[in-house]
């Protein structure tokens, strides 16, 4: 059984940082691209960030560029999410995802964790 656990999420002031992981079990990781997105009230799901197999392909929204990082350790568990300079508008339940491609759309992603919150205050 496949499962993806995200942590990390928490309150914190604009400005502040967060370090989001991701956790996999029961698939090959290491052939897996994997992907961040984001869901806001009363909004439909967001691509945050993507990054293939080997970390070689790396794409996020334009949103979070300069801001965030998505990492892997050659192919290891966790991925990661690392959010600097973090903005009210980054408020949202953050969710991570597993794919045989480094997608920025949801269809592709065959597997989902269940979430983690992060809320921004100004």
């Amino acid at each position: 059984q496949v499962q993806l656990v995200e942590s990390g999420g928490g309150l914190v002031q604009a400005g502040a940082s967060l370090r989001l992981s991701c956790v996999a079990s029961g698939l090959q990781f290491n052939r897996y691209s994997m992907g961040w997105f984001r869901q806001a009230p009363g909004k439909e799901r967001e691509f945050v960030a993507t990054i293939n197999w080997s970390g070689l392909t790396i794409d996020y929204v334009d949103s979070v560029k300069g801001r965030f990082t998505i990492s892997r350790d050659n192919g290891k568990n966790p991925v990661y999410l690392q959010m600097n300079s973090l903005i009210p508008e980054d408020t949202a339940v953050y969710y991570c995802a597993a794919g045989l491609l480094p997608a920025i759309g949801p269809g592709p992603y065959r597997y989902w964790g269940q979430g983690t919150q992060v809320t921004v205050s100004s």
